[in-house]
This record gives structure tokens, C-alpha cells and sequence, in this order.
């Protein structure tokens, strides 16, 4: 047998010719026979992590260009090989100069739908939100970066839901370690410090009608008042101990008090948080999870 030696070579200069585009393979676009394991719809297919700077409102009316972490996924249908990934990356791009809000995606999920022939569609924006955050008695300022991401859903019957995320930062000072740090000093003059620990927050909340990240913040602050500060003096870490003093709060308690934060806003639909109070007492984290409870909502 004669074998033809493969060239090891890239022409640069080749030109693709429609009639040579149409003898290309196209495995995604085969008979069902090609199907490997259960020819069964699948929820979820696309791709995950691709960025880009995008835009997003501000309060202020300024504009904040971010670089974004993007998720895009689309129902496959039983009986269908796959789907064109590329073009998850294309339809998107077509909206890359855009100003992005929740309710920006529900146009780019019918794009998805309409481009892919799916009935379904997802979409998830991930990004580091800044806003400036003043010390508490220095005047200095500093950024404070939040973790956001919007999210968007189509279902088959053209029902759009759309989604904010955010991890708030906060202190969570023990208000059992408090007390038997008091008995200690009271009791037998020795000197205690209650501990105190980095706690993290994961809200997130289906919305009725869009809303600035600024908003979710603060509501936020509002709940827990003891968020992580960025720039220093002696005079703010004072002010910032007698604040862990003032609102000291267990895990149930953070939970709770955002929970009567977050209900009272009408743009909310719904909501889930998840506190973790990542111990310095202990080598564990304590853990509360908290949801609205509407009937079918989120858990």
C-alpha cells in the first residue's frame, strides 16, 4: 500500500471558497444515529467563562466599563447531535457595545433562541463591581470591589426571568464571645478579646424590575451595617470596634436581618442568602441559609 506523505505546512494564503466551506464536516448537524448515550433533551449546553469589557449604569448616570466574565447556554432537543458553540460567542458580540442591566438579557436569550434554534436559553454576566467607600472617621476613601453577576433565564414558552447576585463582605463579631469576655474582665480582671471574623453574604434575588448594583449594597449595609473597610486610621479601626460592639449578630441573625431588608423592597421578587461566618473561633464555618418562601420560588 501506498500512503501520501501529509504535508507539514500552513499556507497563509489559502482562501476558503464557498464550495469549499460546503465540503467541510459537520458532525453537530448528523443523524440522530451519531447520538452517543440516551438520545434525551439536554438542559444546558454552550459555553462558560469567555470575557469581554462591558458597560453598565451607574446611579450617577456614568457609565463603568467591566471586564466580564460570560456564561451562554442553550436547550439542546433529543434527537439533535449539538450545537454550534461558536455562535453562542457571535450572538453575543453583536450586543458587545450595549449597556448591560438584568433586563438587557432577556433580548440577547431571544437572539440565543432565534440563532440557535433552541427553546431554551441562559445567561450568566460576572463581574467586579467598584464603588468608593468613605472610612468612617478619617475622611480618607477607598474602592470597595463587589462580586456580581447578572443572570437571565428563557423558557420554552418565552418566560423571562432575570437575576442579581452579589457577595457583601461584613464583620460578624460573636455576641457569646462579648459576654464571657465581659464575665473574664468583671469577674477576674484578665483582659479578653471576643472574637470577630470575615463573613460573606451570597444574596441573590429574582427581580420584578431592574435595579442598580449600588441598591443591592446598600441594602445590604443597611441589614448588617459591619461591612470590611478599605482605608484605615487608628481612629476607624475604633470607630469599626465600637461598630462590631453595637451590632454584634450570630449567623442566624445576619440571615434574618437581610431577610427583612430584602422583603420590603418592591423591585424583589424573590431571594436566597446564604451567610458564612468563616470562624476564627473554630477550624469550621458557620453557616445560615435563608429564603423568602413564595410557593415554587427560590431555595
Amino acid at each position: 500500500m501506498i500512503t501520501t506523505q501529509l504535508k507539514r505546512f500552513y499556507d497563509p494564503t489559502f482562501t476558503v471558497t464557498d464550495q469549499y466551506k460546503a465540503s467541510l464536516p459537520d458532525l453537530q448537524n448528523g443523524p440522530a444515529s451519531l447520538i452517543e448515550g440516551a438520545n434525551v433533551p439536554i438542559q444546558q449546553v454552550g459555553i462558560s467563562n469567555f470575557k469581554l469589557p462591558l458597560k453598565y449604569p451607574t446611579p450617577s448616570g456614568d457609565l463603568l466599563t467591566l471586564e466580564t466574565s460570560v456564561d451562554g447556554y442553550v436547550g439542546l432537543d433529543a434527537g439533535k447531535k449539538g450545537i454550534n458553540m461558536s455562535r453562542i460567542m457571535r450572538t453575543f458580540y453583536d450586543f458587545k457595545d450595549e449597556i448591560f442591566h438584568p433586563g438587557k438579557l432577556e433580548e440577547l436569550l431571544k437572539a440565543y433562541k432565534e440563532d440557535l434554534g433552541s427553546q431554551t436559553a441562559f445567561l450568566k454576566l460576572s463581574f467586579s463591581y467598584p464603588m468608593m467607600q468613605q472610612s468612617l472617621r478619617s475622611g480618607l476613601e477607598g474602592y470597595q470591589y463587589y462580586d456580581v453577576s447578572f443572570e437571565g433565564k428563557l423558557d420554552e414558552y418565552g418566560r423571562f426571568s432575570k437575576f442579581m447576585h452579589l457577595d457583601f463582605v461584613y464583620s460578624s463579631a460573636c455576641p457569646c464571645s462579648f459576654e464571657l469576655a465581659e464575665h473574664a474582665r468583671e469577674q477576674r480582671d484578665v483582659a479578653t478579646i471576643p472574637h470577630s471574623q470575615r463573613s460573606v453574604a451570597s444574596i441573590s434575588v429574582e427581580l420584578c424590575e431592574d435595579i442598580f448594583v449600588d441598591q443591592l449594597v446598600e441594602l445590604s449595609r443597611d441589614a448588617l451595617y459591619t461591612e470590611t473597610q478599605v482605608m484605615v486610621k487608628r481612629e476607624d479601626e475604633q470607630a469599626f470596634a465600637e461598630m462590631n460592639g453595637a451590632y454584634q449578630k450570630f449567623v442566624e441573625d445576619a440571615a434574618r436581618l437581610l431577610y427583612d431588608q430584602l422583603n420590603e423592597d418592591e423591585s424583589i421578587k424573590d431571594f436566597v442568602v446564604r451567610c458564612a461566618h468563616l470562624e476564627s473561633l473554630h477550624s469550621h464555618d458557620a453557616v445560615s441559609r435563608i429564603c423568602k418562601g413564595i410557593p415554587n420560588g427560590m431555595r
